[in-house]
């Protein structure tokens, strides 16, 4: 099977492997941060347009739901339109933000194995990539570079972070090409569309909802967090407490993990040493199973916990019975910027803000999508929406 024809941009991007890690957080970024109405994360406006939008029909067909918008408001992108010699076979760029955790290692297959389609199609030629592995000064470079270039047809950018990555998204905007988001969002409105799952505030209620009504009051619940400054990272958190708040629960605190497994082990350990914890709100849950082996060293009952649709941690809650539910900030969105790159560069028209459809898994679904995704690598997760490309199974069983 003959691989995506991508071009590595960036000295991070050499040093890229496919296989599951930890997001780095700078030093001078850790610890605590502000409240999200400090950093002005919170928007009450967005937050019920998020919980809402879980209950609208998203249009398009449901077999393909990377395709599926919700609310969808078109945008014309005639201007976009490749004629001639130009339009055989453009050069798409894509500015990654890393591949740093297991969910955008599931994403980054699945992106390339959709290429792999679109170039078998001619609708794509070569796929310059960059890796910026969490380096937000790294991936304003890696942008610069495809803007100095002037080879790429569409520039497509998943954000290291929100406000930083703000002024690189707006000159890629004034270079001409059109420029897609996806995944993070940006403090501008210039590209021609930015693509995600319903949201961070919507994922964030999901998982605190569920602790809400699965547990006593007076029940103690640690919130475990990766990292701040990451929209919808905060927006996670700002919806999950807003929630609490309104509840009979007692929030014992919140962390920073970094991701790190052995970091959340760590930390559960403390807290359960020094006192109950019946439930567990995570705002990425790589690290669920982690967190639950804290509990199974030292004897203790599961608690209630919102973990995240990777298969480890799908698989745990099968095998022990545990109470859970998994949050999706939906994985086969990694599909979605390249197929809109081939639609603008077409003329077609795009959702100017394309909103994915975002479903948890929930205890009566647990079954079938481990069914779905027997053999694949634990650090697989389950709605990632691939199985129709080339390379199925094995391009990501072989991460």
């Amino acid at each position: 099977m003959r691989p995506p024809r991508a071009l590595f941009v960036g000295a991070a991007a050499l040093s890229l492997t496919l296989t599951a890690c930890t997001t780095d957080l700078p030093d001078d970024e850790a610890g605590e941060s502000p409240s999200p109405d400090e950093q002005d994360w919170f928007d009450q406006e967005e937050y019920e347009e998020q919980l809402a939008q879980r209950d609208i029909e998203p249009e398009g067909d449901p077999d393909e739901p990377w395709l599926q918008a919700i609310d969808p408001e078109y945008v014309d992108t005639s201007e976009f339109a490749l004629e001639g010699a130009d339009a055989e076979e453009p050069t798409v760029c894509f500015s990654n933000a890393s591949v740093s955790n297991p969910w955008r290692v599931t994403g980054w297959i699945t992106m390339q194995q959709q290429v792999e389609a679109l170039q078998e199609e001619g609708e794509i030629g070569e796929f310059r990539v960059s890796d910026a592995a969490d380096d937000d000064n790294q991936q304003i470079s890696d942008i610069q570079a495809f803007v100095d270039s002037g080879d790429c047809a569409a520039i497509i950018i998943s954000p290291s972070t929100t406000a930083t990555l703000t002024p690189a998204v707006e000159e890629a905007c004034e270079s001409g090409a059109p420029v897609i988001v996806f995944d993070r969002g940006v403090e501008t409105d210039c590209m021609v569309t930015f693509i995600h799952p319903i949201g961070g505030y919507a994922y964030g209620a999901d998982a605190a909802e569920f602790l809400v009504d699965e547990l006593e009051p007076g029940s103690r619940v640690l919130a475990l967090r990766i990292l701040p400054g990451v929209d919808v990272l905060e927006h996670r958190w700002a919806a999950a407490q807003r929630i609490f708040d309104d509840s009979e629960l007692e929030l014992i605190g919140h962390e920073f993990t970094e991701g790190d497994g052995a970091q959340i082990k760590d930390i559960v350990t403390q807290e359960l040493q020094s006192g109950e914890v019946d439930g567990i709100w995570m705002d990425a849950g790589d690290g669920a199973v982690a967190g639950l082996e804290a509990f199974e060293d030292q004897g203790r009952p599961y608690p209630v916990i919102a973990g995240e649709d990777e298969l480890s941690f799908l698989r745990e809650w099968q095998e022990n019975d545990i109470t859970a539910i998994a949050p999706v900030y939906s994985n086969f969105q990694w599909r979605t910027p390249v197929l809109a790159a081939t639609q603008i560069l077409n003329g077609e028209e795009v959702p100017e803000e394309w909103v994915l459809p975002q479903e948890p898994i929930r205890e009566d679904e647990l079954d079938e999508y481990l069914d779905l995704n027997s053999d694949m690598p634990s650090l697989h997760y389950a709605k990632f929406g691939g199985e129709d490309l080339p390379g199925f199974p094995e391009a990501w069983q072989d991460r």
